[in-house]
């Protein structure tokens, strides 16, 4: 059929009951925010489209109102299956109250999806989940009620190893956004920091005979693009949805638009890092002495505030020369942006669709990766996905653990309360934290400690007062903090006893101390 160029009002009215939706975004990169609002007006006032089936990889919104936040009317979902759900707290209650069905699944093995639905692969293989809660050992990546009498993921066995099988979706509507269009309706995505998936769900709803939306800045003249710019070519694409609102076409959920975002000729002098000393710095101080500069030159910094620590005492460190930075979004290099900005870079050295990153991550491209500590229990576990009712979601968590050769979690031991001082060369604990952090199981399996060790990763577990490491029978103590009394600041702490090395040591003194650490010429 020919493009159809329409408004996305038009669009939201041509959406059917039942579709099986697929959605680009990662937090507001890549996302037809204006699509999903007239398709929520619409739901709102006529009660159409209903019965949604809506598949998305990385989490999409502003932690408001945008992205999947969208869907939070009753009977408008059927069945929600996601990377990430933090950002769309809108969603939450519908979901408690079993509204729909709502899975959680990792965001690579999502972003996998798509190309295996485009070549109608009944599942997709991977070992990515096992021994986590997306296992269907344990839940099957369901997170209420509603979704027990699903099976989306099954295990089985290949040359007599355990892998995962995850259902492939047949999507009937795919939603996207692009920067410009042609009148054959090719895309491309000159302004977008990432490419995401757009071109895989494009391709996966056009297979399946559904049809493709794609929201653009603008419509140029036929011929006028560079056919290597073209990231969905026009043959995938239905329908371009032009839109002058700036607002529904801004780089990220924070900025509007930043050239540096998709330009690598970016020179800035660099601004100075001092990096005040608190807990925070001597978490990731401690953490990045695990960085062999010999070897580990891909890495990748998990969200939050204590792997970006490890970023900025790395560069106070001069250790940053050597390493390459990835994101899972998709891009290498530059500097990585976080907060509402996340998945963007500033003079990134390439940008790759999504698929492929995941592809290079779980094949170890990875050298190490520093990631945050929520929850951890006696058999290495770890938990950054659900805390009580609350559900975060994995993210690309689960992918980038699953196969990377070393791994690093970093935060306080303890949690809610906690005041620390740093004071002459030693920690001092003023007042405790009232949450535990180190429990005897953790709420969700987010990280399998029992897979990490079959699959001889090594793990380090870094917090300002000890410093643990995964061993056969679970986390082992080898390291405590100058000035930490062992049984009343760690052992009294946990809701578990670990094992204790016998070569218990002291954190290296100069961790706590105000001058740099000098610690490049260590290695």
């Amino acid at each position: 059929m020919a493009i159809q160029f329409i408004n996305s009002q038009k669009a939201a009215e041509l959406i059917p009951d039942n579709a099986v939706i697929a959605l680009d975004g990662l937090l507001g990169a890549d996302s037809p925010e204006e699509i999903l609002e007239c398709m929520r007006a619409r739901y709102r006032k006529e009660g159409h489209p209903k019965g949604l089936d809506v598949w998305h990889a990385s989490g999409i919104g502003d932690s408001k109102h945008r992205g999947t936040n969208n869907f939070a009317e009753k009977g408008f979902l059927h069945r929600l299956v996601g990377g990430h759900y933090a950002l769309a707290p809108e969603l939450a209650p519908l979901s408690e109250a079993n509204a729909f069905e709502a899975f959680n699944f990792p965001q690579g093995v999502l972003s996998q999806i798509f190309r295996d639905a485009a070549a109608h692969k009944p599942v997709l293989i991977t070992n990515v989940g096992l021994g986590t809660f997306v296992d269907p050992k344990i839940s099957g990546g369901r997170l209420n009620d509603a979704a027990k009498n699903a099976t989306l993921v099954n295990r089985i066995k290949i040359h007599g190893k355990d892998y995962l099988a995850y259902e492939v979706p047949k999507p009937n509507i795919a939603l996207l956004r692009g920067t410009y269009a042609d009148e054959d309706g090719n895309i491309t995505f000159d302004d977008e920091p990432l490419t995401l998936v757009a071109t895989a769900v494009a391709m996966a709803a056009h297979n399946n005979g559904g049809k493709v939306f794609v929201q653009v800045k603008r419509v140029l003249k036929r011929g006028s693009m560079n056919p290597k710019d073209i990231r969905i070519p026009g043959v995938l694409v239905d329908y371009v949805v032009e839109t002058e609102n700036e607002d529904m076409t801004r780089q990220t959920t924070d900025t509007i638009y930043n050239p540096d975002f998709v330009n690598s000729a970016v020179v800035k002098e660099a601004d100075e890092i001092n990096v005040p000393l608190d807990s925070k710095k001597v978490i990731a101080r401690r953490a990045i002495y695990i960085l062999d500069q010999k070897t580990d030159h891909v890495v990748n910094f998990g969200i939050g505030k204590y792997p970006e620590t490890c970023s900025l005492v790395l560069k106070e460190e001069g250790l940053l020369d050597n390493i390459v930075t990835t994101v899972e979004g998709g891009s290498f290099g530059g500097t990585p942006l976080v907060g509402g900005d996340f998945g963007a870079a500033i003079a990134p050295q390439a940008i790759i669709d999504e698929p492929y990153m995941f592809d290079f991550y779980d094949g170890g491209g990875i050298d190490l990766t520093f990631l945050g500590l929520a929850e951890a229990d006696r058999k290495g576990n770890l938990n950054v996905s659900k805390f009580g009712p609350k559900v975060a979601g994995t993210g690309g968590f689960v992918d980038i653990t699953q196969n990377t050769p070393k791994i690093v979690f970093t935060g306080t031991f303890t949690a809610a309360g906690l005041k620390e001082e740093i004071k002459d060369g030693k920690l001092h604990i003023i007042q405790e934290g009232k949450v535990k952090k180190f429990v005897k199981d953790v709420q969700q399996v987010t990280f399998s400690g029992e897979v990490a060790y079959e699959n001889k990763q090594k793990v380090w577990y870094v917090t300002e007062r000890a410093v643990f490491e995964l061993a056969e029978n679970g986390l082992k103590l080898i390291e405590i903090a100058p000035g930490v009394d062992l049984q009343k600041d760690v052992l009294d702490q946990m809701e578990f006893k670990p094992l204790i090395s016998d070569d218990l040591k002291e954190m290296d003194s100069r961790i706590f101390q105000e001058p740099l650490m000098n610690i490049k010429n260590n290695n």
